[in-house]
């Protein structure tokens, strides 16, 4: 199990591919409060109604100034099309190797159905404008997660 980041942490730098084929890395968000979240696969249920809920409570956390970018295991065609269908507009970045989601610890030890397995824990880190974990959430749930993040955050919900 990847070791759990805290608020203080310097968040891991990262450099991950887009649907458009660029590469976006932390480092293009310094100076500004980012909502880095980890998710299973795009196009399942849990992971589409995550997905929409920061869609549409993007224009909000923006105005509270925080960007958005969404990190999962998918190739970049998966997210393209995801991002399509679904109408999101924030980053979406591909970590095949999972080594990303591992440096945040939201790579590790999962139980589904009595079997235990390696797998993308759903989390959420924030990071602040300096490039330190203000806020590391694990084990969030899908439906919920981004009205507790926001009233987590104090902004208005």
């Amino acid at each position: 199990m990847s070791e759990r980041l805290i608020p203080g942490d310097t968040a891991p730098a990262f450099t991950l591919r887009n649907p458009e084929g660029r590469d976006v890395s932390l480092g293009d968000f310094r100076g500004r409060s980012t909502v880095v979240y980890f998710y299973p696969a795009a196009s399942t249920p849990g992971c589409t109604k995550q997905a929409c809920d920061f869609r549409d409570s993007l224009a909000s956390l923006q105005q509270a100034g925080y960007e958005v970018v969404g990190i999962s295991p998918d190739p970049v065609d998966k997210l393209a099309k995801f991002a399509a269908t679904e109408g999101l507009t924030f980053p979406l970045l591909s970590d095949p190797d999972h080594t990303v989601a591992a440096a945040y610890g939201a790579w590790g030890e999962k139980k589904n159905y009595g079997k235990t397995y390696e797998g993308l824990i759903r989390s959420t880190v924030v990071v602040d404008p300096d490039g330190r974990v203000a806020v590391a959430q694990y084990n969030v749930r899908a439906t919920g997660h981004v009205a507790k993040l926001r009233r987590d955050l104090k902004i208005d919900v």
